[in-house]
C-alpha cells in the first residue's frame, strides 16, 4: 500500500510558462523622440483598424484621437513614466499619404528608429530632425501654427487632389501634439525635399527679393550654409535644365503660388539643393538599415495599448542605397521626387542634379505682416524694390519672375 502511495506522490506536474506578446522598444536618448516613435507607432496601427471611408467629411477636418499613459513599465528605460499623444485629423493625413504614394507600413518602419537632429535653417527657432532614413523631416511648430495648418488643411487637401499630386509643396504626412514632462510640443511630419542617398552640396532659399536676403557670418561657418537670394545672384547660379523641363516646372510652381495667392499666403520660399556628380564625395553614407529590431517580451501590465500588429506589419522596404541608380549615382524616381537632373551636353551624363521644392508655406498676409512691411518701408523708403514682407499677389509676381528668370 506505502509503495503504491509512493508512485502517487511522485507524479510529474507539468509547469506552463507564461508567454507575453513582444513590444517594439522604441531606444533613443531623448525621452521626446522615444514618445515620438511610440506615437506614430501607435497611431499608424489604430488607424489600420478603421476603414478607409468613400469620401472625407468636415468633420474629419477637426478630428484627432488621444492616449495617456500614466505609470508606464512597458520600456520603462526608454520611456517616461507619463506621456501623452494627440494626433491631429488622422483620416486627412492617412488620405493624403496615400494620394503622394507613401504605403503606411513603410511610413511606420521609417520612423519608428531614432530621428537624427538636423540644424535649424530659419529664424523661427523650429526644430528640425531627419528620419534614420532619411525620407522624412520631423518639425516643430508654434501653437499658431497649428492653428494655421488646421485652416491651411481643408483648402491643401483638395488642391492635392485635384493635382493628383503634382506639386511642389511641402508633402504634409502628420501632425501631433506630445507632452512630455507637463511639457507640450506640436511637430508635423514632411517628406524629405533632399535625397537620402545624393549629398547636397549648396543650398539656396529664394524668395525673390533682395533687401536683407544675405547669408549670415554665422550660416557661412555651417558644414552646408543656406544661402539666400543676393548670394544666389552674385554665385551667377543658373538652373540649367532646358526648356522642355523649365515649361513643366513653371507650370507646376505656377499652379502652387496661384494656390498660395488665393489662401493670402506669402513669405514662402523656393529651396533649391544643388548636387555636383563630379565630385568624390557624391553620396552620403547612410547608416546599416539592416539591424534587427528590438523587441522586449516581459509583461507590461497592458500598458503600452498598441494594437497588434496588421498582416502586412512584417513587409519591409528593400534598402534603397542598394539599387543601381543610387550607386552610379543618379536619380532614384521613387524617392527622390523633387529631383531634376541638369540639360546634359554632347551625350554626357548631367553633371548637377537640383532639388526643388516649396517651403515655409503657413505664412498669412495679417496684421503682422502689414506691420512688418510698414517698418521696412520706414527703413529702406517706400521706392525701394525687393522688400520680401508684400502683399501675396506683388510677393506671387515677383517671386515667379525670380524663379523663372533663374531656370534656363
Amino acid at each position: 500500500m506505502s509503495s503504491i502511495m509512493e508512485g502517487a506522490i511522485k507524479t510529474k506536474t507539468k509547469r506552463f510558462k507564461v508567454k507575453h506578446p513582444k513590444r517594439k522598444l522604441f531606444r533613443s536618448n531623448d525621452p521626446f523622440l522615444s514618445v515620438f516613435m511610440w506615437g506614430v507607432n501607435h497611431t499608424v496601427k489604430e488607424l489600420q483598424h478603421v476603414h478607409v471611408p468613400v469620401m472625407l467629411m468636415p468633420d474629419d477636418f477637426r478630428a484627432f484621437s488621444k492616449v495617456k499613459i500614466d505609470n508606464q513599465s512597458f520600456n520603462k528605460e526608454n520611456l517616461p513614466s507619463h506621456f501623452k499623444v494627440k494626433e491631429y485629423c488622422p483620416l486627412v493625413f492617412r488620405n493624403l499619404r496615400e494620394r503622394f504614394g507613401i504605403d503606411d507600413i513603410d511610413f511606420l518602419n521609417s520612423l519608428t528608429k531614432s530621428p537624427k537632429p538636423m540644424d535649424s535653417p530659419g529664424r523661427s527657432g523650429a526644430k528640425f530632425y531627419q528620419s534614420s532614413d532619411r525620407m522624412y523631416v520631423i518639425k516643430t511648430l508654434t501653437g499658431e501654427e497649428v492653428e494655421e495648418m488646421h485652416c491651411l488643411l481643408k483648402q491643401y487637401h483638395p488642391y492635392i487632389v485635384e493635382r493628383h499630386g503634382k506639386t511642389l509643396l511641402p508633402q504634409y504626412l502628420a501632425m501631433y501634439r506630445l507632452t512630455v514632462d507637463n511639457q507640450e510640443t506640436y511637430m508635423v511630419v514632411m517628406r524629405n525635399v533632399f535625397s537620402g542617398f545624393l549629398k547636397v552640396h549648396k543650398k539656396y532659399d529664394l524668395k525673390g527679393s533682395t533687401v536683407d536676403r544675405e547669408a549670415s557670418e554665422k550660416e557661412k561657418l555651417k558644414d552646408c550654409p543656406t544661402f539666400k537670394d543676393n548670394d544666389f545672384l552674385n554665385d551667377g547660379i543658373k538652373i540649367a535644365i532646358g526648356e522642355e523641363a523649365k515649361e513643366k516646372l513653371m507650370e507646376t510652381l505656377s499652379a502652387d503660388v496661384d494656390f498660395l495667392t488665393r489662401n493670402d499666403i506669402m513669405d514662402y520660399s523656393l529651396l533649391l539643393g544643388i548636387h555636383d556628380t563630379t565630385r568624390e564625395d557624391d553620396r552620403e553614407e547612410v547608416e546599416d538599415d539592416e539591424e534587427e529590431e528590438e523587441y522586449d517580451s516581459g509583461g507590461s501590465g497592458g500598458a503600452a495599448l498598441t494594437p497588434p500588429d496588421s498582416p502586412g506589419a512584417g513587409r519591409r522596404r528593400e534598402p534603397l542605397q542598394k539599387k543601381n541608380s543610387v550607386l552610379e549615382g543618379r536619380i532614384d524616381p521613387e524617392t527622390d521626387i523633387y529631383a531634376i537632373p541638369s540639360q546634359s551636353s554632347g551625350g554626357n551624363l548631367p553633371n548637377e542634379i537640383y532639388f526643388l521644392s516649396l517651403v515655409d508655406v503657413l505664412t498669412y498676409y495679417g496684421v503682422k505682416k502689414m506691420t512688418a512691411k510698414a517698418a521696412k518701408t520706414v527703413k529702406y523708403g517706400a521706392s525701394v524694390e525687393g522688400i520680401s514682407t508684400v502683399e501675396p499677389d506683388q510677393y506671387a509676381k515677383r517671386f515667379l519672375s525670380f524663379i523663372s528668370d533663374a531656370i534656363e
